[in-house]
């Protein structure tokens, strides 16, 4: 007769465990590809009939804050513009998505937020800077003097409960800047407020994403970086 042994029942236990959260693990990679795949590929359809790659190009990247920014490439003339922005999105997603949506139109500069859905997802400041850290080392690693700018969480009506996350991440994407000459940080949380208080009349119903006079505060705090050489 065959006797298991409680040590190998224990193995056989957490070869079990191993192998379901290794299932777990992949489903939850093809659910992410499932949400966004039809939409990264509508963007980039979009850009292989309008985008020469004789140009130098300027990438606008991350969630729907950026997707939503109707007027970016009417207020940037002089640029050719990539507003790869897709709604809902969190670092992770832009990681997976990193060649379609950044790499693929070598971008001199790259825009990128990211942030503000992770954070509401209850990831922490750290998941998101090393998520955002890796997309980063990938460009780079494509193009070493390619500018990334990395655009600060927003504050807003609907998310601002979580405020001081947000700062916390503000406060480490600044800090994690100063390492690198081709990195910068654009601040675009104190314009949005009126000293302490948050500026309400910029948002649209849903208390989360900006009406014009959102992206017109948005576009002071970086159209220098944008024309910058």
């Amino acid at each position: 007769m065959f006797i298991i042994s409680p040590l190998s029942n224990n193995l056989i236990k957490t070869e079990i465990l191993t192998f379901f959260a290794v299932l777990v693990s992949l489903s939850s990679l093809a659910q992410t590809e499932n949400v966004f795949t039809n939409e990264v590929k509508d963007i980039t359809a979009k850009y292989d009939s309008i985008w020469d790659s004789s140009k130098e190009t300027i990438v606008f990247t991350g969630s729907s804050s950026v997707r939503l920014w109707r007027k970016l490439k009417e207020e940037f003339p002089k640029h050719q513009i990539v507003n790869s922005g897709f709604g809902g999105s969190q670092a992770s997603d832009l990681l997976l998505f990193t060649d379609e949506l950044i790499l693929a139109y070598n971008p001199k500069k790259v825009f990128i937020y990211e942030g503000d859905n992770d954070l509401w997802s209850k990831k922490s400041p750290n998941d998101v800077l090393n998520t955002t850290t890796e997309i980063i080392r990938r460009i780079k690693a494509k193009n070493a003097s390619t500018q990334v700018i990395l655009i600060s969480a927003k504050p807003s009506i609907s998310r601002w409960k979580i405020r001081n996350k947000y700062k916390r991440l503000n406060r480490k994407m600044n800090r994690f800047v100063k390492n690198d000459p081709n990195l910068f940080y654009v601040d675009v949380w104190k314009p949005m407020m009126n000293k302490r208080k948050l500026k309400t009349d910029i948002f649209i119903e849903d208390g989360l994403h900006m009406n014009q006079k959102g992206y017109d505060i948005w576009y002071e705090a970086m159209k220098d970086l944008v024309n910058q050489p």
